[in-house]
């Protein structure tokens, strides 16, 4: 039976008035610690305050408490690490006037198992079996270098639920000091969550569309940043399962190389189940992905992904959640996909009749992406960390569906290096039979970039990228190679998709314009209550607001580039 350990402290409460903890329970811890994180029935060396850190009591019956100086909270590794994971049920507090937990090692939460056997001893079956990690509104967890970083293992949970006005924030011990500047990255590693969803890196029976999809043996499957101390799996068969729930969460300065060589993600969700909730959710300044999906079936609702170098959005191995709602916009010099999908994990090493069989299952990557704004880099291979800026590349035996969307790549000169790095649409091998059958689909879409596709022939020797994407109804601007052409109402009267400060907000349909003419007959979006294609407009709450971090004017450290 797992024990629950709630922290706070009574002097926490007052210093937390303005703020309050939701419907989060706060209890009085009587325990503190000293340096040494042993228990010492004092005041944590703090000047007399009570101590506010979490705290938790080890198998010992000891209390172990991070130290207080009077702003932040610091726990060393013996607190929590890699090969010291969190196993039993902790909560993180906000900390009056803005203050810090910082973390001096990783914070795993739950065992990894790497067999069923271990699985079965330990009780471990689905989330909600393993330990919780409870984090209130408002906190910030920091961490101290890029050695660091998150687990949420098979079977735990994290509840981190914030506010509009109380976000919690996952970030950097440089951010806490100040010492980062907008666009660093690699400050430290990032969050994984791993659950017991599908994923066709393994082996099932039956398949999704009769209902009797079943593992045909083990499932666990090595997560990123998984080696030695930092071993985490996921994998399963339960779509299901719940990680828990994310809402009103800032990720910020990730993507550090930890483990086993991996670059790590803002998010990276392991076959995470479609009971986690996860709504409001940014990712800022990334080295690698923002949100990055290993099967699973996991729904985000309302993502912000700002200066992400690599894939904004990145989809592999089986999944098959949907994204409501995803304002992407990378930086002027740095960028790659906003969305970059694969079908099947391995693809490569696997024959045609091997990648029909995964399809067959109906265990391919089959996600659906609703109202996206994608504006992306005009970078080119000189100044990209990874990619040139391009809009949306679908392979590998994807089945998307991409509803009212848009995919903008022409507020700057397109790259001349080279004649078709920015382009707005790329569909690869299988995905391209995929288009053809009616499996991939592209539903009320405005594209408007120099260079509109990768300019690719499919099967059937006579569509193309383009030609595909015009017979959907979906709309292409003509927009001139080597030229700059502003997006917003104000600036342009033959491309008009944008407005507001910032231009990240879509007009209405109905008097949008692309080449000078009204695209709605075929762009009409399929929610009459919300007539724009996009992720905003001002013609509606705007849900980014106050929370989101950069975007706009009073939380921001400078204008972005469009502007």
């Amino acid at each position: 039976m797992r024990l629950k350990y709630l922290v706070a402290a009574s002097a926490l409460a007052a210093g937390l008035a303005g703020c309050s903890s939701g419907d989060i329970g706060i209890e009085p811890a009587t325990n503190v610690t000293n340096s040494n994180n042993t228990t010492n029935n004092g005041n944590g060396g703090n000047g007399g305050a009570t101590n506010p850190c979490a705290s938790y009591q080890n198998s010992a019956a000891q209390t172990i408490q991070g130290t207080f100086d009077g702003a932040n909270c610091t726990y060393s590794p013996s607190f929590v690490d890699a090969g010291n994971n969190l196993t039993v049920d902790l909560t993180i507090p906000a900390l009056p006037e803005g203050g810090a937990h910082i973390f001096e090692g990783s914070l795993f939460v739950g065992e990894s198992y790497s067999t069923d056997a271990e699985l079965a001893t330990a009780g471990i079956s689905e989330g909600g079996d393993g330990p919780v990690l409870t984090i209130e509104a408002g906190a910030t967890l920091a961490f101290s270098s890029s050695a660091q970083f998150m687990v949420i293992n098979r079977g735990s949970q994290i509840f981190a639920v914030g506010r509009a006005d109380a976000p919690i924030t996952f970030t950097s011990l440089s951010d806490v000091e100040g010492t980062v500047g907008a666009f660093d990255v690699q400050q430290w590693g990032g969050l994984v969550i791993d659950g017991f969803g599908v994923t066709n890196q393994c082996a099932y029976t039956g398949s999704v569309a009769t209902g009797d999809l079943a593992l045909a043996g083990e499932c666990h499957v090595d997560s990123e940043g998984s080696a030695g101390l930092d071993e985490n799996q996921y994998g399963g068969d339960n779509n299901d399962d719940s990680s828990g729930r994310l809402e009103y969460v800032v990720v910020k300065h990730t993507g550090a190389t930890v483990g086993n060589g991996d670059e790590l993600n803002g998010i990276t969700f392991g076959a995470v189940g479609r009971n986690t909730i996860v709504r409001n959710v940014q990712v800022y300044s990334v080295y690698d992905d923002g949100l990055e999906f290993f099967g699973g079936a996991v729904d985000v609702e309302n993502f912000v992904g700002l200066y992400i170098r690599d894939d904004s959005l990145d989809f592999d191995e089986g999944y098959s959640g949907t994204i409501t709602n995803a304002l992407i916009v990378q930086s002027a010099t740095d960028g790659n996909s906003c969305i970059e999908a694969d079908g099947i994990g391995g693809f490569d090493g696997l024959d045609a009749s091997g990648v029909e069989a995964v399809i067959a299952q109906g265990i391919n990557s089959r996600p659906t992406i609703n109202r996206m704004t994608c504006i992306f880099s005009p970078n080119g291979e000189a100044t990209a960390t990874h990619e040139p800026g391009m809009g949306v590349r679908l392979r590998e035996g994807i089945f998307p569906v991409i509803n009212d969307s848009l995919v903008i790549g022409s507020f700057a000169v397109n790259d001349q290096a080279e004649a078709n790095d920015n382009y707005c649409l790329r569909i690869d091998n299988r995905s391209q039979q995929a288009a053809l059958d009616g499996d991939l689909q592209l539903n009320r879409v405005i594209f408007a970039c120099a260079e509109r596709t990768r300019g690719q022939t499919f099967p059937d020797a006579a569509t193309t990228e383009e030609s595909f994407a015009l017979g959907a109804g979906n709309v292409f601007a003509t927009i001139p190679n080597n030229t700059a052409v502003n997006a917003t109402a104000a600036a342009d009267p033959d491309l008009q998709l944008l407005e507001g400060a910032p231009p990240v907000y879509s007009i209405a349909w109905s008097t949008s314009l692309v080449d000078g003419a009204s695209p709605a007959a075929t762009t009409e979006p399929t929610d009459a209550d919300r007539a724009f294609l996009g992720a905003l407009s001002a013609g509606e709450t705007d849900w980014t607001q106050p929370w989101a971090y950069g975007l706009h004017a009073d939380n921001r450290a400078e204008a972005l580039w469009f502007e």
